[in-house]
């Protein structure tokens, strides 16, 4: 499916399917800003994987009308309900960027359901000061800094332009690695990346600037000490946007992670590692 669903508490949420049908589950969470379509260009080797892949929107991105005040648990139990309403009983997370936490929360929240959880070019949690000050001063501290909500939106929107033009014109480009640049220059990537660049600004900066909100004061509502899955952070080692000391401090405080640092990859070429990362933590962990 690509569209949205109503889920038991009557709320509007945003999901799309890639990959084969019938597949081992993986439920999607998107970076930030970012939509239900990311996992789109992986669909055909996800199809080839036998996955499953489900996107799905946060409130304030694409299907997803805004939820002032959304944490990040409730981006957890967000994830769940989706699973709910799917009827998937277990499932596999992968969390882009700010999509990280949720991938790591939801298998934190409902360890027995969670199969496997790769974090790909994540957030660390934002209490590590080192990391924090790695993160761009117009984009993501600014939003932090702002003194309430209209404030952040107003930060966000002031940096990433309304419906994200100064991202378009030139605004990551200066931070791309080679083989980001390399993904760029794909035409097929490209229109799926514009495809799902159009659902991110569906509510201008209320989404991400509510993602910023929720991960500013860190890590906080759940424990990761209660994740019982193999985890996998995945992160170039080339990433100028999320750079690697995010996953190093993931995989010190996550029990038993595996940090995969890929040479030549940025924040964007690192995506193309998810589906074999996730096909080899599957298989491991299949009994005999």
């Amino acid at each position: 499916m690509n569209g949205a669903m109503t889920l038991a508490d009557g709320r509007v949420v945003g999901v799309a399917e890639f990959g084969r049908p019938d597949g081992e589950a993986v439920l999607w969470c998107h970076g930030g800003p970012g939509s239900r379509l990311e996992p789109m260009w992986l669909g055909d080797q996800a199809r080839d994987a036998g996955l499953r892949l489900v996107g799905i929107d946060r409130p304030g991105y694409g299907h997803s009308p805004p939820r002032p005040g959304r944490t990040i648990v409730d981006g957890a139990r967000d994830v769940l309900a989706v699973a709910d309403h799917l009827g998937i009983d277990r499932f596999a997370t992968v969390g882009v960027s700010t999509g990280g936490v949720y991938a790591l929360a939801t298998a934190a929240v409902a360890p027995e359901r969670v199969t496997a959880v790769v974090p790909c070019c994540a957030m660390t949690d934002m209490r590590f000061e080192p990391a924090r000050s790695t993160m761009s001063a117009p984009h993501t501290l600014s939003v932090w800094a702002a003194p309430d909500r209209e404030s952040a939106i107003a930060a966000a929107t002031d940096s990433h332009g309304l419906h994200g033009e100064k991202l378009t014109d030139g605004g990551v480009r200066a931070i791309l690695s080679d083989n980001d640049r390399l993904l760029f220059a794909d035409p097929a990537w490209m229109r799926d990346a514009m495809a799902s660049f159009r659902e991110m600004f569906r509510w201008g900066l209320e989404g991400y600037a509510d993602d910023r909100i929720a991960d500013g004061g860190g890590w906080v509502g759940f424990d990761v000490a209660d994740i019982r899955c193999p985890v996998v952070v995945l992160h170039g080692a080339d990433d100028q946007m999320c750079r690697p000391v995010h996953a190093e401090h993931t995989v010190a405080i996550v029990p038993g992670a595996r940090l995969d640092l890929r040479p030549g990859d940025g924040h964007f070429s690192i995506e193309a590692h998810v589906v074999p990362t996730l096909r080899e933590l599957l298989l491991s962990a299949q009994p005999g």
